[in-house]
């Protein structure tokens, strides 16, 4: 028990994170616990590519420069194809494709410059290059790190973290988590 609630282990938890989540009384709702979400978490269900494109495009509407968005999930999950959502409606016209070998790419538009790195390949922040990541965030960028490093204090002030879990060919368990403790 937690605060009065029992304690439940997510449905379909990914294989990489033994994560746990409190039900909240809302039906539907969680509170995430290994990023100690600020907020209930939302939880989506998408039956294919372009609805996890469109849910993307809805988080969007809400983030401003500054804003780092965390998306966790396994191999082929579709992690991309939310970013590529949230990048159209920022207004990317370029073709969004997976960062996984270059690190990371930015794109330019009016309102900021989007930044979508992909730490993958990284076994750890601390063993890297100090400033490997000053050019994708900061105050004029809206970024989106996949395979983020849970403990990286450049990440820890997060504005949402989604996790996207395979619930069936293409139907995706999508747990968005507004904003994550200091």
């Amino acid at each position: 028990m937690l605060g009065g609630l029992p304690i439940a282990k997510h449905l379909h938890p990914p294989k990489h994170h033994g994560r746990l989540a409190i039900p909240l009384p809302r039906a539907g709702r969680f509170l995430c616990l290994d990023y100690a979400c600020r907020v209930p978490a939302r939880i989506v269900e998408t039956s294919g590519p372009s609805e996890t494109e469109a849910l993307g495009a809805e988080l969007a509407a809400a983030l401003r420069p500054g804003d780092v968005v965390l998306v966790r999930g396994e191999l082929g999950a579709g992690k991309t194809t939310l970013v590529r959502g949230a990048a159209r409606a920022l207004g990317v016209s370029d073709p969004v494709t997976s960062p996984t070998f270059a690190i990371g790419h930015r794109y330019r538009t009016d309102g900021a410059t989007v930044s979508h790195l992909d730490l993958y390949r990284l076994a750890a922040l601390q063993d890297e290059e100090p400033d490997l990541l000053a050019d994708y965030l900061g105050p004029d960028r809206i970024a989106f790190v996949e395979w983020p490093h849970e403990h990286a204090p450049e990440l820890r002030s997060a504005r949402l973290v989604v996790t996207i879990e395979h619930a069936d060919a293409d139907a995706r368990r999508i747990v968005v988590c507004s904003g994550v403790a200091a």
